[in-house]
């Protein structure tokens, strides 16, 4: 089977501050189902990033360039891969109170970019709205816990293709197969732990009892009627 190479689909939120940069960042999700860590490329610099990953599974390569529509600080973005996404933490360069108009610099339409409507709020209600962190491993794979690409280049020490000082030059994922972090959590191991709880589940038993025992609304509001009817016959019948 020959191998497809295909854009994948990248959804996006934001949110502004003109005071505290930890309220001040763009969040990607770049969806490459069964990608593992060792198969992803990512170089994310200044103005873009540059996303490439191929599947086992599916024999597919995956391959994405973002121009951003303004500058990011590359040092302080966080990055984190599931089994089925790459989501990355943008941080704005410049503290603004206004929203970015779009993600990228050039204005036409791309088919693969959406909005993340999960994480975006807008521009007036992003106050009372709470922060959007990385994903802590929802879908069962091996994470990186949304790890601070600094403290990954430190850990990779001199392995080389750090790039310059503007971006983190062609980060390599297969240097960090083995860096499972919380964002990698099972929750079928979770779920596991808990067989000893069983005997809760007698509890919830009886409540769907109880509720395949009510009656439908129709049929509540019918008894009432008829017992209303009832009790004035026999009222009428005391005064006779």
């Amino acid at each position: 089977m020959s191998t497809q190479t295909l854009t994948p689909e990248v959804t996006w939120a934001q949110r502004s501050s003109s005071s505290e940069a930890s309220k001040n960042y763009v969040f990607l999700t770049i969806s490459a189902p069964d990608v593992s860590p060792s198969k992803v490329k990512l170089d994310l610099q200044a103005s873009s990033l540059t996303f490439s990953g191929y599947s086992e599974s599916k024999k597919t390569d995956y391959a994405v360039t973002l121009n951003f529509y303004a500058d990011i600080d590359p040092s302080a973005s966080k990055i984190n891969h599931s089994s089925r996404v790459v989501e990355i933490k943008l941080q704005k360069k410049d503290l603004k109170e206004e929203y970015w108009p779009r993600l990228l610099k050039d204005k036409a339409k791309m088919h693969f970019l959406k909005t993340d409507f999960d994480k975006w709020v807008d521009e007036d209600e992003q106050d009372g709205a709470a922060d959007e962190d990385l994903g802590m491993g929802m879908d069962g794979g091996a994470g990186m816990g949304g790890m601070d690409p600094s403290m990954m280049q430190g850990m990779m020490g001199g392995m080389g293709g750090a790039g310059g000082a503007g971006g983190m030059g062609g980060l390599d994922f297969s240097k960090l197969g083995g860096m499972g972090g919380p964002g990698g959590m099972d929750l079928s191991s979770m779920m596991g732990g808990m067989g000893g709880m069983g005997g809760m589940g007698g509890a919830g038993g009886e409540d769907d009892d109880d509720d395949d025992e009510m009656p439908d609304l129709e049929d509540a509001e019918d008894d009432k009627a008829e017992a209303s009817s009832s009790s004035a016959s026999k009222k009428i019948e005391e005064v006779e």
